[in-house]
């Protein structure tokens, strides 16, 4: 693992509990208003009956999809937040490094794959790539992520690592954060590649926003195996 993909378990390892602390108090305005619903929606539109949550932290989307009758399993690479993600009731979660996907032997295939907000560094091909034998033939996997065009905020647009910040929580909360992971910024161009090289197509793309007029807060790919 790169020292940087290295940082990003590190940090959220120090920062498990302040993070869930943050969710349960539903401090972080986008998700309450567009993110969250945007990707719970967009599972249901595909109608699964099982769905493997990647990255799925201490579990919210487990357990909103479980209360739609959805079957749901998730991995995290953070142990500290799967053993959060167990106490709230998501049992079938397990630690699991992305690296090590191709190890891991599952009893099921899945209808669908969520990555919501959870490919966070450079390396997310192997991942992705990986992820294809979980799926079944007809399968399909969700990438959530941060708008590639709406973010840089006029810095130069070009793939690279950034510096994490916990910007935008309340200052009650955000006092007990320690050090922001770092994370990798993927162009739109860089994402479509990505996908490519890992064996998806492009299926549709939504930009979730807050509102008629408003500026997209995320990028939702809805991908299929090839």
């Amino acid at each position: 693992m790169a020292d940087s993909e290295k940082q990003i378990v590190e940090s959220w390892q120090r920062n498990a509990g302040p993070w869930v602390a943050a969710l349960d108090q539903q401090a972080i305005a986008s998700r309450v208003a567009v993110t969250n619903g945007a990707i719970v929606n967009a599972v249901l539109s595909h109608h699964p009956q099982r769905v493997l949550d990647v990255g799925c932290g201490e579990g919210w989307l487990m357990r909103e999809l479980a209360g739609h009758g959805v079957d749901v399993a998730g991995f995290d690479a953070v142990a500290e937040l799967v053993a959060e993600a167990i106490a709230r009731g998501s049992k079938n979660c397990q630690c699991i490094a992305y690296e090590a996907l191709d190890e891991v032997a599952w009893p099921q295939t899945f209808d669908l794959a969520v990555c919501n907000f959870s490919l966070l560094g450079e390396s997310v091909e192997q991942p992705l790539r990986s992820l294809k034998r979980a799926l079944s033939a007809s399968g399909h996997l969700l990438v959530q992520t941060l708008h590639p065009c709406f973010i840089t905020r006029g810095e130069s647009y070009y793939s690279r690592w950034l510096t994490g910040s916990w910007e935008g929580l309340p200052d009650h909360l955000h006092q007990q954060f320690k050090d922001a992971p770092p994370w990798y910024f993927h162009t739109l161009g860089d994402w479509s590649l990505v996908f490519q090289r890992a064996g998806y197509s492009i299926a549709n793309v939504e930009e979730p926003n807050a509102g008629k007029g408003a500026m997209p807060l995320s990028i939702l790919f809805h991908l299929r195996p090839v």
